[in-house]
């Protein structure tokens, strides 16, 4: 980068111009004269040089490390208050200003401050003690700087104590917004609360989260690193490394700190991005020491530096990698460059700055470009003047605007706009000529209410004191073999986001995703993180989403879980799925053999009932119990058959409801019917007089199966008002819901089975008495066998039914209902269908009188044998025939007593035979 230098012929430089302090106006680095004082306070310099004489005196030493960015701010301030003073803002009330080197240093820093509050005209520059402030006129009414936050912090409270205003166009530290310490401060910059949010939220939407930073060890340094921790943590960003480098650069382990932390990044190839927060002459020297170690890396630059062109065209800069940072907004500055192009022609003699810019011009006018840059940079106070001797000025033309950081000075001119307004609003009705026309804390006062045009758009301090400016997202780019620095975005504090101006200009950010600087491989959608023994979070081993849980998005702390339980999902899932319906559906294989068994039972009770109905005045029919009766048990046979339907398909309410009812009456009814038919062939072909005499007493057909059947109507209504079986959706397997029927109270079902049980069991009891009838007629045994094959059945199924699950729950239930119902119709019903159909010759009355004339006759002899035994043994035996003469003749009748058929009996005689054919007849009559 060439620029056109010219020789100022009429100035040279001599060695009596000197820059040591000999008194108080020495240690003016610019001042003009003025109606009202502004105080400005800037490291022109980098460093304060160390003591060269010992002991140690207290005395304020020569500086070194011109610094021209700053310098750059002096002018900046100076350009502003003239422009001010040549408009018509202030009304005649001229500004002056007296600007003083705190060469980075806070001791000089408050050696300035004690002058700015001395008392106004005070020939010695004398600092009065008072209790009370409110009435003392200092020297300078309001204060601009410093230019590090360490130094206002110190200034800062310093000027407090007679509350001069002090706004600082680059001091950011996060802390200087506690008006409780600091009550006079303010800034036309945003707070580094803002910065560190930024970055961190740069660094989130870049897919970065293991970074290093690399902080001075001063005040600004450390609260830098404090609050981006706070920002990086909130954003899940992990810090693999911090790094402090000592704040002056005279710290005899500056460069084994500089080597130490160009080493740790060399050796983290996991950490690729860096953030710095450094003074641009740190960061110069970290810089030149990485491009010897060839690091090649992103690095995140504060606002301290982020548009530093003198680190910007450090030779093989761009060998670093990537340079992204953050600086303040900037505003046009255009006049301001058109001074910086007429300062030759302005006068040097009441600026010691520019006076000693103009000799290193001449003392590095032989340098190219950078070397120029640094030559000026390197220059102490006092060599200066040993390498000035007797050399013309050179102006190099274009090289201070080539060096403008115009955030800085954009809020550096913002600065004295400031306090300009803050003046105008305090001299609306007084005398400002008068310096003692107001005070500082007056001015405070004022300038917290200020509001100041900038861009067409009106700003004003907030509570803190802190302008809220948005930041420039500025990147670094080769450009022509040149680095130059670019403006990428806009972040805007407030709204905490990003503002492409292009889709260029996006590109170019998300161009930086590409690089990774994690500690871990991102995990993959269906993984998550889990936390290994580091103690960053950061850092962790991707594994599985576990079933029933899913991820749809990258490097996800936790796996979510499937929202109900109606969805699931799979190992390593990214979504979750719907659960299948399972329920014994009609097209299921195991449901159509079901229902295909209920089918051929139903037409088996119905060619029962037309094979009852063509033959009802045959005997077998008669001797079932007629054929009320049968229709009657055949209906709740077919009822049974039915009830087994309602266990299939998709369950309902109604269908809950109305399945285990209708099983449970019509099975009752069923068994209620068959006990009647029990207790009537008892009746009948019972010869025992007690077993009669009850049988009789019990035997009301009609009433008994209405009550039995009833109990059951009842308990089922109960059930179904108070705890009435509902559809229940059963998530016990993995992927499907079953859909099935809740019993809703499994008491009141084992109570309606309990009850058909206890029928089927007494119904059992009278069949097995009565198991030795006559063989074709024997109805009792095949009861019998009924009853038994309900009970195996019932038994099985409940362990079974207990321990299924699953969408054939229901089929179980629907197979002991078959089997029971089947077991039941085919005892009572098949072997009399066999006799009608195949043996006929049985089905007659005259065989049917035979058959029950020789169960009678040997029934009664075993009876005459027992009575016989009987009589021995009685006292009377008259007594007893007579009794049972007795008990026959009540016993014809009607009454409840028993009767010896035939005549009086006597020991070895056998039944006459029309006594027989008698009780055979009453016998077939009684069926």
């Amino acid at each position: 980068m060439a620029f056109a230098s010219f020789l100022i012929p009429c100035f040279v430089i001599s060695t009596d111009i000197a820059f040591s302090c000999q008194n108080t106006d020495d240690f003016v680095g610019a001042s003009s004269p003025g109606d009202i004082v502004i105080g400005g306070l800037f490291a022109v310099h980098s460093e304060m040089l160390p003591p060269e004489e010992y002991p140690i005196k207290p005395v304020i030493q020569n500086c070194a490390g011109f610094e021209i960015q700053i310098f750059l701010q002096t002018l900046a301030m100076i350009h502003a208050i003239e422009t001010i003073n040549n408009s018509t803002l202030l009304s005649g009330v001229t500004l002056g200003y007296e600007i003083y080197d705190t060469c980075a240093e806070v001791t000089k820093a408050m050696a300035s401050a004690l002058r700015f509050l001395a008392k106004f005209n005070s020939s010695e520059d004398v600092v009065e003690f008072k209790c009370n402030y409110s009435d003392y006129v200092p020297r300078v009414k309001a204060v601009t700087g410093a230019s590090y936050s360490e130094v206002s912090m110190a200034v800062s409270r310093l000027l407090a104590l007679q509350l001069i205003p002090q706004v600082s166009p680059a001091s950011s530290a996060e802390i200087l917004s506690d008006k409780i310490r600091f009550p006079s401060f303010f800034r036309t910059i945003p707070s580094d609360f803002h910065q560190t949010r930024a970055m961190a939220h740069l660094i989130c939407e870049s897919g970065w989260n293991w970074i290093g930073v690399i902080a001075t060890d001063d005040d600004n340094g450390r609260f830098a690193l404090e609050s981006f921790g706070v920002q990086a943590m909130a954003n899940n960003v992990c810090i693999a490394f911090k790094e402090m480098l000592p704040a002056y650069l005279s710290d005899n382990s500056f460069h084994t700190k500089v080597d130490h932390a160009v080493e740790k990044i060399v050796k983290e190839t996991r950490v690729n991005v860096i953030v710095v927060f450094m003074r641009q002459v740190h960061v110069l020297r970290l810089f030149k020491k990485a491009i010897e170690r060839n690091v090649n890396k992103i690095w995140i630059a504060s606002d301290n530096w982020s548009a530093a062109v003198k680190i910007s065209t450090i030779p093989n800069i761009r060998q670093l990698g990537t340079i992204v940072g953050f600086g303040f907004k900037s505003g046009d500055i255009s006049t301001f460059q058109d001074f910086l192009r007429n300062l030759h022609e302005k006068p040097a003699d009441n600026n010691m700055f520019l006076r000693e810019y103009i000799m290193l011009l001449s003392v590095c006018a032989h340098l190219e470009y950078h070397d120029f840059q640094m030559c000026i940079s390197n220059q102490s106070q006092d060599d200066l003047l040993q390498n000035v001797e007797n050399k013309h000025q050179i102006w190099r033309d274009g090289f201070l605007n080539a060096n403008i950081e115009s955030g800085f000075i954009h809020s550096t001119i913002l600065a004295i706009y400031a306090i300009a307004h803050a003046i105008k609003g305090q001299c609306k009705d007084r005398n400002c000529k008068d310096p003692s026309a107001f005070t500082p804390w007056e001015l405070l006062e004022e300038l917290k209410k200020v509001t100041v045009i900038d861009d067409g758009k009106e700003i004003k301090f907030d509570s803190n004191g802190d302008m809220s400016t948005s930041y420039d997202v500025i990147l670094w780019k080769e450009i022509d073999g040149h680095m130059e620095i670019t403006t990428m975005a806009e972040y805007d504090p407030e709204k905490g986001h990003f503002i492409f101006k292009d889709e260029e200009k996006k590109k170019e950010f998300l161009d930086l995703k590409k690089v990774q600087s994690t500690c871990s491989q991102h995990c993959r959608p269906g993984q998550m993180k889990k936390v290994t023994e580091s103690p960053h979070t950061c850092c962790y081993e991707c594994v599985y989403c576990p079933e029933n849980h899913y991820s749809n998005q990258t490097d996800m702390d936790y796996c979510y879980r499937c929202n109900n339980k109606t969805y699931w999902a799979p190992v390593n899932s990214t979504t979750c799925y719907r659960k299948t319906i399972h329920f014994l559906a009609w097209t299921d294989w195991f449901a159509i053999f079901l229902l295909l068994l209920s089918a051929f039972g139903v037409v088996l009770v119905l060619s029962i009932s037309v094979i009852f109905t063509k033959n009802l005045n045959t005997p077998v029919v008669k001797a079932s119990g007629g054929l009320t009766v049968c229709y009657i048990i055949l209906f709740s046979h077919f009822l049974t058959f039915l009830s087994t339907v309602f266990f299939i398909d998709e369950p309902t309410e109604f269908k809950c409801k109305t399945r285990q009812a209708l099983f449970g009456i019509s099975f009752a009814l069923c068994i209620s019917c068959i006990l009647i038919k029990s207790l009537k062939i008892l009746l009948a072909f019972s010869f025992d007089p007690k077993l009669q005499n009850f049988l009789k007493c019990v035997y009301k057909p009609v009433p008994t199966v209405v009550t039995c059947t009833g109990i059951q109507v009842i308990i089922c209504t109960f059930w179904l008002i108070f705890r009435t079986p509902f559809v229940k959706q059963n998530f016990s397997i993995p992927r499907a819901i079953i859909l099935e029927c809740n019993e809703g109270s499994i008491v009141a079902f084992g109570i309606m089975l309990s009850y058909i049980a206890a029928l089927a069991f007494i119904c059992f009891i009278f069949a097995f008495k009565g198991r030795k009838l006559p063989e074709n007629y024997n109805e009792a045994k095949f009861i019998t066998f009924g009853m038994l094959i309900y009970f195996i059945a019932w038994i099985v199924f409940i362990p079974v039914y207990a321990t299924t699950f699953g969408k054939y729950l229901p089929a179980v239930e629907i197979i002991v209902i078959l089997i029971s119902n089947y077991g039941i119709l085919c005892c009572t019903f098949l072997p009399k269908c066999y006799i009608i159909i195949y043996k006929q010759e049985t089905n007659t009355k005259s065989a049917f009188l035979k058959m029950i004339y020789t169960y009678s006759s040997k029934s009664a002899s075993s009876v005459a044998v027992s009575q016989i035994s009987l009589d021995s043994k009685s006292s009377s035996s008259r007594a007893t025939i007579s009794e049972s003469r007795k008990s026959e003749k009540n016993s014809v009748n009607g009454n409840c007593h028993f009767q010896v058929p035939g005549q009086t009996l006597r020991k070895g005689k056998a039944l006459p035979k029309n006594t027989a054919r008698t009780v055979a007849r009453k016998r077939l009559s009684s069926i």
